[in-house]
């Protein structure tokens, strides 16, 4: 019997981005999709706690999908809560439209809250990004990820190459030293989150390294708008050395960024 993974995003239903890992992954595995229904970055791990949350069949896509007027986080507590008919054997959340590197970034990201989400109910949980050049993002943002075919080669082959790491990860007998620790410590009621971030200008031949996420300097989200008020402002940002190589450092360089977010050690005393 084929694993069944669960696939969300923040970057809304129809994101073509979301479609390549579905397809990437749908040759080894059952899949269910459940993805807001609009977009949703930078909102983070929000729940909806007022109101309805609507939630409608996607019968366009070739898998059970549903359309869900909510966050990524309601998403996945809903679908695996809900809809589903048991719980799934991992979740996957992407691929992003942009980069999820650094502390404030991963934190404030919706595609590593919906694997989060996954990884609270004890479930192997992925979140994967594609860094995008800032001249096509804005483009590639509003258009639902609709790339040139030149960059739609880049992007398929990510996702080959997330599936094929996101097979080791649920493979039973996996024998890869990173990976069967995160899979001890899920089983153990850690919250892992596998933080996958792939570079715009890849090296060749295409390789994965292990990293943290890279200490953010100070900065405002924010400038002054016409109004009076102030809108939101993206800044790349300067980040600070860290003990080890970061998400940053591994993208500028052309490599795979894998870093294993432990949320569970929030709860733990440094001091021990």
């Amino acid at each position: 019997m084929k694993k069944h993974i669960l696939i969300t995003n923040d970057d809304g239903i129809e994101s073509r981005f979301m479609h390549a890992i579905a397809h990437a992954l749908g040759k080894d595995f059952d899949l269910s999709i459940a993805a807001p229904k609009s977009q949703q970055s930078w909102i983070g791990r929000a729940v909806s706690r007022t109101g309805s949350v609507s939630v409608e069949p996607h019968p366009e896509l070739p898998w059970p999908a549903w359309t869900i007027g909510g966050t990524p986080t309601d998403c996945v507590n809903i679908a695996i809560g809900n809809l589903l008919d048991s719980i799934p054997d991992a979740v996957v959340s992407g691929i992003n439209i942009g980069y999820n590197t650094t502390t404030q970034l991963i934190y404030s990201s919706g595609t590593v809250a919906g694997a989060m989400e996954g990884a609270f109910w004890g479930i192997p949980a992925i979140a994967i990004s594609q860094e995008i050049p800032d001249t096509i993002f804005f483009e590639v943002a509003h258009n639902n990820g609709l790339l040139s075919p030149e960059w739609q080669v880049v992007l398929d082959t990510h996702a080959a190459h997330a599936a094929s790491l996101i097979r080791e990860l649920l493979d039973e007998t996996v024998t890869n030293p990173a990976l069967s620790k995160s899979t001890a410590q899920t089983r153990n009621g850690d919250a892992i989150v596998h933080n996958l971030n792939y570079p715009s200008k890849p090296a060749e031949p295409l390789s994965m390294v292990r990293t943290v996420p890279a200490p953010f300097e100070r900065m405002s989200f924010f400038h002054p708008d016409d109004l009076g008020g102030y809108e939101f402002h993206f800044k790349h940002g300067k980040t600070l050395p860290a003990h080890a190589k970061t998400d940053r450092e591994a993208i500028a360089a052309g490599e795979v960024s894998h870093s294993v977010l432990n949320f569970s050690g929030l709860g733990r005393d440094l001091n021990h």
